[in-house]
């Protein structure tokens, strides 16, 4: 049997030169991409093909670099806390917790609304709160989690999904996916009598997908966003420690209940 041919377009290199997606690393690269438009090299095979969609892109990124004490940044913070020496296994101990509940469902969002609308049928014609309602209802009489809505913590709104909407109304990608993706909240909102609103993983599906990116590769978008924001975590914890504090207190207070009262 014939083997088949490996192959990859995305880069070469020579004892001299590196070559990316077409561009001398050295001499059209380095200094000259920022890192977002390196990052937009690497996920479309070419450069932006004008500044708003440089900014689109760059606005969906960096929205979720950074959210505070989560527990992704807490795995992270622990880890290096055990092992100071392994700073890419305390990046990759933030990112392995990233899943349907922080993050992570930034790809089940896009599925949904890139099946919703499939190409086809992308246009003014579509009756998005229609769509949404019978969506919606469709979740909640199957009791499963509607993606990209509603956040425990932000209420009555998540302020980044309006934040980038706005962006993208502003460069020109507010679309039919950023419109289910609202309609799907004011429905969900509706429907659960209470407040369920975009949450940023909705927002940035609906962008990722306004700007043609598979949902399939969209986890890795938020992957990508947060492990910066991991870095910027391990830097303080470098600086401010909280990982053993928060260790010892955790023990303590969890085990308070097993020792004798003249001991705890």
């Amino acid at each position: 049997m014939k083997l088949k041919e490996i192959k990859s377009d995305i880069a070469w290199a020579t004892p001299k030169r590196v070559v990316i997606h077409g561009l001398d690393l050295c001499d059209e690269i380095v200094g000259k991409l920022d890192f977002g438009q390196m990052a937009f090299l690497q996920i479309f095979g070419r450069l932006p093909a004008d500044d708003n969609e440089l900014r689109m892109f760059n606005a969906m990124m960096v929205i979720l670099v950074e959210h505070g004490i989560t527990p992704s940044s807490l795995a992270t913070r622990m880890t290096y806390c055990g092992a100071p020496e392994a700073v890419q296994a305390a990046v990759a101990a933030g990112l392995l917790g990233l899943g349907s509940v922080f993050v992570g469902s930034l790809d089940n969002a896009a599925r949904l609304l890139q099946e919703s609308l499939p190409g086809q049928e992308v246009g003014d014609d579509v009756d998005m709160n229609a769509l949404a309602a019978d969506i919606v209802a469709g979740y909640r009489s199957r009791k499963e989690i509607l993606p990209g809505i509603g956040h425990p913590f932000h209420k009555p709104i998540d302020p980044r999904a309006p934040a980038l909407f706005k962006v993208a109304q502003e460069t020109g990608f507010d679309g039919p996916y950023i419109r289910l993706m609202v309609a799907l909240g004011e429905q969900a909102t509706q429907q659960a009598k209470r407040p369920l609103p975009v949450n940023v993983t909705g927002a940035m599906a609906a962008v990722a997908s306004e700007m043609g990116i598979s949902w399939k590769i969209c986890r890795g978008l938020a992957v990508a966003a947060r492990s910066v924001g991991l870095v910027g975590h391990i830097l303080e914890e470098m600086r401010q420690p909280m990982a053993e504090t928060l260790y010892l207190r955790i023990e303590h207070e969890a085990s308070a209940h097993l020792r004798p009262a003249d001991e705890a």
